[in-house]
């Protein structure tokens, strides 16, 4: 089961596509972030989503919002995906241990071996003010993560 609104959400530590450390907490009473998990690079529905952040990613990546993408692609896969698609914000790879943060968030799918298709919107104080999971083909809905930021 997914975390839930109003709990604290996991911290965690994963490489990004340029190898560089990522952990949820150096956000922590700086920013707001968007972590969002999505299946698989180079897949119809996850590079149509993360276009679409690219597209308006001065929404999601300024001073007051990071964007956090979390996949169980390695850091090579993420890096070429990035590059070909011109996505400038962190892709983070949850490849080993194998999808360790997408089961800490309840969205990874272990028949598929991928996580699910779950947005969780983290204050800065790291509670979880707005979640979202969706089936692996259902898209989101990017004008409801802005609602949602709105708010905070």
């Amino acid at each position: 089961m997914a975390i839930q609104v109003g709990d604290k959400a996991p911290d965690f530590e994963l490489k990004d596509n340029h190898g560089a450390t990522v952990r949820l907490s150096d956000f922590r009473g700086e920013k707001n972030v968007v972590v969002l998990f999505y299946p698989f690079a180079f897949t119809g529905v996850c590079t149509g989503e993360l276009c679409e952040l690219r597209d308006n990613l001065p929404k999601f990546v300024n001073d007051d919002v990071q964007l956090l993408a979390v996949s169980n692609d390695s850091i090579h896969t993420l890096r070429v995906f990035a590059e070909q698609e011109g996505l400038d914000y962190p892709l983070l790879s949850d490849f080993w241990p194998h999808g360790e943060v997408s089961r800490d968030y309840g969205v990874f799918d272990a028949d598929k071996g991928c996580a699910v298709r779950g947005t969780f919107i983290v204050d800065k104080e790291g509670v979880v003010r707005w979640s979202v999971v969706n089936a692996l083909p259902d898209a989101r809905d990017l004008n409801e993560y802005l609602k949602a930021l709105d708010t905070l």
